[in-house]
């Protein structure tokens, strides 16, 4: 249990109606006393609010008093100093241990002036209390037992989240659902692996204490388990820090256009000279719950102009870390071979590529011109989704396309698997642990000893309670919670 008694602004910086003000530690109740005008708190009950007034008590002197005399016997009486009064307030009180920290906490609504807040900080860090460090309310619980790693870090997506998929997504991982997932693969072989320490300990006498068809079974239920997790981690990203999408093609191919199409404004300079955008520009467009980074590069072609030659460089390098790459041609302008030249260039098995045979209001977009079929033939169905007709001038399929997208991003969740993803450190923690997994298989299949069988179910024990906080070091722990804000 935690010695010392943290305070922090819970709402955010600037004015508002109301800000809170959240208080936990041992001595949460005494020192929020000191400064508060009203009833006894350690006397309330849990979970109960009241109404005072937070009060600045002025010290006079070593004993908060100043000598007077009465006029009458000119004798020496005390008096205290009248204490300032800083806001009218409404306190809310949580015993331990049921309380977010597990801690006596407090906290106090006040107007929402920041002068007010910073005052109230003051007051109660004069009092004996300290400023939280970032996360620190939410590594007291984790460190209490409240909740776990996992369920930690998805507090701080809940509170980033931007849209209801992402919400949702987080608020079942602070439920547990992760959790509930790691701790019954655990369980499973945790088991195994204490029969397998026990063929140890009798290793002279060549005894079998872990059946080892039944363990293979297990293992490839586990593998496919796990492997079911990780994968979801590709749908899990795209919800929590959305889709960055880079719009390519030759220069006047009508990327601008198409940018300001789907955003339904006017945010890119559209012109018929070539070569118009320099550097990229990036906006986020929500569609149906996910966020797609839109990203319009320099049209890419070979050019001697020093600063455009900048700007297709970096639209390379959009293209090399954009998960969806929506390529404009048309075929006034283009050649088949273009196409295809490009796509094959670009392709990696990680991207998807939508081409979209952009400007059919002047080409009447001939679905089956002898241009698309060549296309078609060469690309289709190996390096590309989706051949689209549009005309971003005129908004045309515009919206197919945006529906297309949404489409791709529903396409990546898995079918078995409502449990989602969305940490990297957890991906990173699932393919290590499937490793170790993968290795305990084959050391099975092999006949490998079984002190090796024992060194690899531990790794993958020890990399799965990675996740919940089972296994972890101050240096993890620092990483994740600098990531919080103050106060939470």
């Amino acid at each position: 249990m935690n010695q010392d008694t943290i305070c922090a602004l819970a709402t955010a910086n600037g004015m508002g109606a109301i800000g809170i003000i959240r208080v936990s530690g041992n001595e949460a109740f005494s020192i929020v006393q000191k400064c508060f005008k009203g009833k006894t708190l350690a006397q309330q009950p849990s979970h109960t609010i009241h109404y005072g007034y937070i009060v600045d008590r002025q010290e006079a002197g070593s004993n908060e008093s100043e000598m007077m005399f009465n006029e009458k016997s000119l004798s020496p009486i005390a008096y205290c100093l009248q204490p300032e009064i800083i806001d009218e307030v409404m306190v809310s009180i949580f015993k331990a241990p049921k309380s977010f920290t597990t801690e006596d906490s407090v906290e106090i609504a006040f107007h929402g002036s920041p002068y007010i807040g910073k005052k109230i900080l003051e007051i109660l860090i004069k009092n004996g209390a300290r400023m939280a460090k970032a996360g620190e309310f939410t590594m007291r619980a984790f460190m209490n037992g409240r909740i776990d790693l996992s369920q930690a870090e998805s507090i701080a997506d809940l509170i980033a989240s931007e849209n209801e998929a992402s919400r949702k997504v987080a608020m079942q991982q602070l439920k547990g659902g992760i959790s509930q997932e790691i701790a019954q693969l655990r369980e499973q072989l945790l088991n195994f692996t204490s029969l397998i320490e026990l063929e140890l300990d009798f290793s002279e006498e060549d005894v079998e204490f872990a059946d080892r068809t039944a363990m293979k079974t297990l293992l490839s239920a586990i593998h496919h388990k796990l492997s079911d997790l990780k994968e979801s981690f590709q749908y899990g990203n795209a919800i929590k820090n959305g889709v960055e999408v880079a719009i390519i093609g030759k220069p006047n191919a009508g990327k601008s256009t198409l940018l300001n199409a789907l955003l339904k404004e006017e945010r890119a300079i559209v012109s018929d000279i070539a070569g118009t955008t320099r550097d990229t520009i990036e906006e986020v467009l929500h569609i149906e719950g996910t966020a797609f980074r839109f990203i319009d590069t320099a049209g890419i072609r070979d050019t001697a102009d020093e600063i455009e030659a900048i700007g297709v460089q970096k639209a390379k390098e959009k293209i090399a870390s954009a998960k969806i790459l929506l390529y404009l041609f048309d075929e006034i302008d283009s050649t088949a071979e273009e196409v295809i030249s490009f796509v094959k260039e670009f392709w990696r098995k990680d991207l998807h590529i939508i081409l979209l045979n952009n400007k059919i209001d002047l080409n009447a977009g001939d679905l089956e011109s002898e241009f698309l079929q060549k296309i078609k033939s060469e690309l289709v169905p190996d390096f590309s989704h989706i051949i689209l007709g549009i005309s971003a001038k005129d908004n045309t399929n515009i919206e197919i396309l945006k529906q297309e997208l949404s489409d791709y991003v529903q396409s990546l969740k898995t079918d078995e698997n409502n449990v989602v993803i969305t940490n990297q450190r957890h991906y990173e923690a699932l393919q290590k642990s499937l490793d170790a997994i993968h290795r305990v298989e084959e050391a099975i299949a092999h006949h490998i000893q079984t002190e090796l069988l024992a060194y690899e179910l531990r790794s993958a024990l020890e990399h799965l309670g990675e996740i919940s906080g089972e296994f972890t070091n101050d240096e993890v722990l620092g990483n994740i919670f600098a990531n919080f804000c103050i106060g939470k």
